[in-house]
């Protein structure tokens, strides 16, 4: 599938300080201290399933809320005016969806410290939060289509990750996972991180750029989340695929000197299953520069050897290749 516009992916995750301590999504104890909130607070009430959110309002109605249900932000101000062209779909399909998750309303103009926090550079901006976490969105107004897509990928995460789901009498509009919540019973599936589930999906949908920003906000809260910092760098090499020419291998016996040739044959030959050629191009390009070039060269090497992992054969000896190039 070709990769299509969804507007460009929003700013970092949100700082584990922000709105003065208000808000800490990297903290444990404030997720379980929310958790115990959500579940002595009612369900939302039928017809409430949009609602308008303040800096004082934050904590209840997004964080603890997203314990029971999934809650989309939607970022927007009176002067937007693509503002104006995605809040009523975005109404619309909460309330059709009959409580299956909730869209919380933030006027930027009379909120700043929550732009702030979220580092929102541009509205509309959106983001979801399920179980306390937060998972990049979309910025822009896109199709309703997408839209749709968006929401049905977050309503499968929540139930990766036990949230309840939509309340008795709850109505699930088209494309919105209704096969599962029709099913009686089930099978069972076991725990995950909602944050991947939504990178995977982008990547399915060949969205490599908005893939990549989940994964970056992923590790902005968890720097050594080994899942999200393997699975990057596998992005930045799909993305990398997704506009190569099937002849760059040619074009780089060409020019040998052509260290983005060189990088580009590379990336080929690694894809199509040819390791040993990869590596060996990349060690031979490293012996025939220096500077900036070949530290360029050393980190794609760097990256191909976490990207195969140490059981694979070809690497150890890749590596004292490597090493005896540098020195």
């Amino acid at each position: 599938m070709q990769p299509r516009s969804a507007g460009r992916a929003p700013g970092p995750a949100i700082p584990s300080s922000a709105l003065a301590g208000a808000i800490d999504l990297g903290a444990v104890k404030a997720r379980a201290d929310a958790a115990a909130r959500a579940a002595d607070a009612p369900p939302p009430a039928a017809g409430s399933y949009v609602i308008d959110v303040t800096e004082d309002t934050f904590q209840a109605e997004v964080l603890d809320r997203s314990f029971q249900v999934p809650v989309l932000i939607d970022l927007w101000a009176e002067w937007c005016q693509p503002c104006k062209a995605l809040s009523p779909v975005l109404e619309r399909l909460a309330n059709a969806g009959g409580g299956s998750w909730i869209l919380a309303k933030v006027d930027v103009d009379a909120n700043p410290r929550i732009q702030q926090a979220l580092q929102v550079q541009s509205i509309p901006t959106i983001f979801a939060v399920i179980g306390g976490q937060l998972v990049p969105g979309f910025a822009g107004a896109i199709p309703e289509a997408q839209v749709r897509e968006f929401i049905a990928a977050v309503l499968e995460a929540a139930e990766r990750a036990g949230l309840s789901g939509p309340g008795e009498g709850a109505v699930v509009p088209e494309g919105y996972l209704q096969d599962e919540i029709e099913d009686p019973e089930p099978e069972p599936e076991p725990p995950g991180d909602p944050r991947l589930a939504i990178a995977e999906q982008y990547i399915e949908d060949g969205e490599f750029a908005l893939a990549a920003a989940a994964y970056e906000a992923i590790l902005a809260v968890e720097p050594n989340h080994a899942d999200a910092g393997l699975a990057l760098k596998q992005v930045h090499l799909l993305d990398r695929l997704s506009v190569l020419p099937e002849d760059a291998v040619e074009v780089a016996d060409a020019a040998p000197d052509d260290i983005a040739a060189q990088l580009a044959a590379a990336d080929l030959l690694l894809a199509g299953g040819e390791i040993a050629a990869a590596l060996a191009r990349l060690i031979n390009a490293v012996r025939r520069t220096s500077g900036d070039e070949r530290a360029e060269i050393r980190a794609r090497l760097v990256e191909y050897f976490d990207l195969l992992g140490p059981e694979d054969p070809s690497v150890p000896q890749a590596r004292r290749d490597l090493a005896n190039a540098l020195f």
